[in-house]
């Protein structure tokens, strides 16, 4: 894993099929320190350059609509291989329709950043990116070993995803749950120490799941951190309610997972 003190470390694939958002996008980038960027305007050419450039520095910042594919196909290919489902994505799109932008959010992106944006946004998408690509130096590892950690999601991007950091947390005790359904028959059988979830899943959903551990589960005072898209404030209110230990949207930052965790442990 590579160790970026500053975004000047950061190698940065810029795939932007107009020549006008790319010159304004590299520009910031240039601003914001970042001096190796590669301009590419279609999917396929992204994927090839990240075949052939070997750097753990790498972050993908691409467009919503390309010339040969969505940014959606692009970043669930790059979660599909396993050689470049670690490196960070960030999507720059004017598209806000939920149902469009979910499927980036559940693959792992690291930022999504709403067209018109600024520096300062950009800005915290590269920190975001950056966070992601740096071991931790916050955290008390000793303190989370042998941590065991129930990570519940339907998406298995999403899953994947989640896994990665808690593994760079070394955290290696992690069982996976596809929905509420099976996490309760997981938890009848075993003791975690910390419960991840998502809220839109099938079967039984994270409200549902988060009621269940506080009411009925004998492991009823286990934190549970629920990291989703999910957007409808009425909702989101009514897993509050039910007692979930913190909310973390989707897309997230690694930093904000870690503190989440850290947090956790300390009740």
């Amino acid at each position: 894993m590579a160790l970026i003190t500053s975004l000047a470390d950061l190698s940065v694939l810029l795939v932007e099929p107009s020549r006008t958002q790319a010159g304004l996008v590299s520009r910031m980038l240039q601003h914001q320190g970042v001096a190796q960027i590669k301009l590419l305007e279609t999917g396929a050419e992204a994927l090839a350059a990240l075949v052939e450039v070997e750097n753990n520095s790498l972050v993908v910042i691409s467009s919503l609509y390309l010339p040969d594919m969505l940014g959606t196909e692009l970043v669930t290919t790059m979660r599909e291989d396993a050689a470049l489902a670690p490196v960070p994505f960030i999507l720059v799109s004017s598209e806000t329709r939920p149902q469009v932008l979910d499927p980036v959010r559940q693959s792992g992106a690291c930022s999504i950043v709403p067209k018109p944006f600024n520096e300062q946004q950009l800005s915290r998408a590269l920190y975001a990116a950056a966070d992601y690509l740096s071991p931790p130096e916050d955290v008390d590892l000793a303190e989370i070993e042998g941590l065991r950690v129930l990570l519940v999601d339907d998406s298995l991007a999403s899953r994947n995803h989640l896994r990665r950091l808690l593994k760079e947390l070394g955290i290696e005790r992690i069982t996976e749950a596809v929905d509420g359904k099976q996490a309760v028959a997981l938890l009848q059988e075993m003791t975690v120490d910390l419960v991840i979830t998502d809220y839109n899943m099938p079967e039984m959903d994270g409200r549902e799941l988060t009621e269940y551990i506080r009411t009925q589960s004998w492991q009823s005072s286990v934190p549970v951190l629920m990291v989703t898209s999910e957007q409808n404030m009425g909702r989101l209110a009514a897993v509050e309610r039910a007692g979930v230990s913190a909310i973390c949207d989707k897309p997230f930052e690694a930093g904000s997972i870690r503190k989440l965790i850290s947090e956790s442990l300390m009740r």
